[in-house]
């Protein structure tokens, strides 16, 4: 399975789009617009998040199991980058490093219970990456009010931290093969050109692992 990750706004679920359909693979995409939680948890983060990582985790995993089923399925976000978000919000004051410490051992025992798959980690992961005003501006033009800096002004600190660890974390990942695309440089989302240059690269690394032959 190909795994996209990145920050809120960075074009994942764009390029899991682009990217299936041209595999010719199934999409597994985020539940975002069908979560009932999320608004919940915008409007009252203390109250909702250890709920919110509960349902994503029951998401996630599902999605896992999902994308054994064909070849080169690709999943827009996975498991591995939730406890990332998760502990910013304890380190924010927006849940406890209880609630963090009880959904990491969780995590721990239900990936233990994926070992009879064919594959629990990605093929490839492929990280987004997005300068913070870039995220910023994306995040308000898709209008998502329960996302906005101006509906929620705290969401400010929360995102720019976010956009820092993510970098991080990217660097710190090693469940298998990685790549990088330049969210800034190639906006593939507005131009055809950009869309194809990142295509282009990852066919060549689906290449180099030897995913892709031909």
């Amino acid at each position: 399975m190909i795994v996209l990750s990145g920050t809120i706004g960075a074009g994942k679920t764009s390029l899991t789009n682009l990217l299936s359909k041209h595999l010719g693979s199934k999409a597994i995409y985020e539940s975002v617009s069908d979560n009932p939680i999320l608004p919940l948890f915008y409007d009252d983060p203390k109250k909702y998040a250890f709920l919110l990582q509960i349902y994503f985790l029951n998401k996630r995993l599902q999605n896992i199991k999902n994308a054994q089923e064909n070849k080169l399925d690709v999943i827009d976000r996975s498991i591995f980058e939730d406890a990332l978000l998760f502990q910013l919000n304890a380190d924010l004051g927006r849940s406890t490093q209880t609630e963090v410490d009880i959904y990491k051992s969780l995590l721990s025992n239900m990936m233990e219970k994926l070992d009879e798959l064919p594959s629990k980690d990605p093929d490839l992961l492929i990280h987004v990456r997005v300068s913070f005003d870039n995220m910023l501006s994306r995040i308000e033009k898709r209008g998502r009010d329960f996302e906005q800096i101006s509906v929620h002004p705290d969401l400010y600190k929360y995102y720019q931290e976010l956009n820092r660890r993510y970098a991080v974390w990217y660097a710190a990942y090693d469940r298998g093969p990685k790549m990088e695309i330049d969210g800034d440089k190639y906006d593939f989302v507005e131009s055809k050109d950009a869309a194809q240059e990142v295509l282009n690269q990852i066919d060549e690394r689906l290449f180099d692992l030897g995913i892709l032959v031909g």
